[in-house]
């Protein structure tokens, strides 16, 4: 009975010092799984005010007119405004790489209107633009 005795003693002995010594390890991975891809959602456009004042006396007599600016978030837009009657519509498309873009609109009486801007955030610039009549207007986007 002594050796059975011993014999238990000796492996509950076993067992505890190598509990012991496996409960301060640490599995570590070899490899990091690469992160799970995360699907976003495609930036919804953005549509915002635009303002173009008068910058000569032809552009004078229609005062400040406004324009609806919609910006896609792709180096493209769309714009539309109304003067003395006429209404453009037209796009607008920035320089690949850069704040600056050019936006031409079609009136639907024939006239047309042709814009030069520089962009400091997604909805915030500032350009100039000139009617088909000679009329010049500076142009403020966003608010």
């Amino acid at each position: 009975m002594n050796f059975q005795r011993f014999a238990r003693t000796a492996s509950f002995a076993g067992l505890a010092a190598a509990s012991a010594v496996l409960a301060g390890c640490y599995v570590v991975p070899l490899q990091t799984p690469p992160p799970a891809s995360v699907q976003l959602a495609p930036a919804a456009p953005l549509t915002f005010s635009a303002r173009l004042y008068p910058s000569n006396d032809m552009a004078a007599a229609y005062g400040t007119v406004m324009a609806v600016v919609t910006n896609d978030l792709n180096g493209r837009g769309h714009f539309t405004t109304n003067i003395n009657g006429e209404s453009f519509s037209g796009e607008a498309t920035r320089v690949a790489g850069s704040r600056e873009g050019v936006a031409n609109g079609l009136g639907n009486r024939g006239g047309f209107l042709n814009c030069r801007y520089a962009m400091n955030s997604a909805t915030m610039g500032t350009g100039t633009c000139q009617h088909s009549n000679g009329a010049q207007f500076t142009m403020h986007v966003g608010g």
